[in-house]
C-alpha cells in the first residue's frame, strides 16, 4: 500500500539494524601516524614543494659532488684559455684535440685570467648554500628556544625578551657585520654568525605568536595536570 505523502507516519523501513556492508561503508577510519610522517605526507602532495626540492638537490650535487669529479680547478689559472667562450677551445687544447687526447670543455667558458666559470660557479653555489644552511639552522634554534621561552612563561620574562627583540631588530644588519669582522676577521663564518645573530628576531616573534595560542589549548592542561614538567611540555609538546 502506498504510503500517502502529506502523512507524517514514519517509515518503519528506516530503523531497520544496519547490515555489515552498510556498517563498512560508514567506518571513516584513517591510520595512526607521527608528526613527522604526517608532515612529509602534506609535503609530498605540495607539488610546487616537491618541485623546489627536487632543485635544491640537483644544486646540492653541482655544488658537493660534481667539483669532486670535474677535471679544471676553480683557482686553477689554464694558459692560453683566456676568455673563452662556451664550449670554445683554446689554440693549444684544440692541438691536444687533434693529436688524439681527450679535452673536457668549458661549459660556461673562462674569465680574463684563464679559469673554468663552471666550477667556479659550482664552488660559488657550495659556499651559498654553506651560509644559508648553517645560519638558518641557528636562526632556526635561537629563534625557537627564545620565542618559546618568552610565550610559555610571559610576565616580566615576555616583556625583557620582547625589549631586547625590538632593540636589536632596529640596528642594522651592516653594523653587525662590520662589527663582527673587526671582532672575527674577514671569511664564511663571520657571515653566518652575523646572519645568524641578527635573523632570528622574526623567528622569535612568529613562534611567541603560535605558542601564545598553543598554550591555553587542552592537551597543555591535561599535560600539567599529570605532573609534566615545564621542559616537557615547551620542548615535546608545544
Amino acid at each position: 500500500m502506498e504510503k500517502n505523502k502529506l502523512s507524517f507516519q514514519l517509515n518503519a523501513d528506516d530503523f531497520l539494524p544496519a547490515g555489515e556492508d552498510e556498517k563498512k561503508s560508514l567506518v571513516v577510519m584513517r591510520e595512526s601516524v607521527g608528526f613527522w610522517k604526517d608532515g612529509m605526507r602534506r609535503f609530498k602532495k605540495n607539488k610546487i614543494a616537491m618541485v623546489s626540492l627536487i632543485v635544491v638537490i640537483l644544486i646540492f650535487i653541482l655544488s658537493f659532488i660534481v667539483p669532486q669529479f670535474y677535471p679544471y680547478k676553480y683557482e686553477q689559472q689554464i694558459k692560453g684559455s683566456n676568455s673563452l667562450a662556451p664550449f670554445e677551445y683554446s689554440q693549444a687544447e684544440q692541438e691536444a684535440i687533434a693529436n688524439g687526447e681527450k679535452v673536457f670543455p668549458h661549459i660556461l667558458g673562462t674569465d680574463q685570467l684563464g679559469r673554468d666559470y663552471a666550477i667556479r660557479v659550482m664552488m660559488g653555489s657550495r659556499i651559498s648554500l654553506l651560509v644559508g644552511l648553517i645560519a638558518t639552522a641557528i636562526i632556526f634554534v635561537i629563534g625557537s628556544l627564545i620565542g618559546s621561552i618568552s610565550a610559555f612563561f610571559g610576565g616580566w620574562v615576555d616583556l625583557i625578551i620582547m625589549r631586547i627583540v625590538d632593540i636589536i631588530s632596529t640596528i642594522p644588519l651592516t653594523l653587525y657585520v662590520i662589527l663582527i669582522m673587526v671582532l672575527l676577521g674577514q671569511g664564511i663564518q663571520s657571515i653566518i654568525i652575523a646572519l645568524g645573530t641578527v635573523y632570528w628576531v622574526d623567528m622569535a616573534r612568529v613562534v611567541r605568536g603560535q605558542v601564545l595560542s598553543l598554550k591555553e589549548q587542552e592537551f597543555v592542561l591535561a599535560a600539567k595536570t599529570i605532573g609534566s614538567s615545564t621542559k616537557t611540555i615547551l620542548f615535546e609538546h608545544l
